[in-house]
């Protein structure tokens, strides 16, 4: 009983192996990419949330403000 494998077999298996190395790093690529777009759209969307939430502060802090600007000087106009 012989063990050896032809070189035709060993060829064929390199081949295969070869191609299944190609098609699984193309596909660990592609994985790759989509999950960095994913993270890059979640960053940009709680970034986008941060700045919405300090533009709302913020026009309420100076609403505020100028409320209290005006009465203070209603109050010396008028006392």
């Amino acid at each position: 009983m012989r063990m050896r494998r032809s070189m035709a077999e060993l060829e064929k298996e390199f081949v295969e192996e070869a191609f299944n190395d190609r098609h699984r790093r193309e596909h660990l690529r592609r994985k790759a990419a989509t999950r960095s777009r994913l993270r890059r759209r979640d960053r940009q969307r709680k970034h986008g949330t941060v700045r919405f939430s300090l533009l709302v502060l913020s026009l309420m802090a100076t609403a505020v403000i100028v409320t209290i600007a005006m009465f203070e000087t209603l109050a010396l106009v008028m006392g």
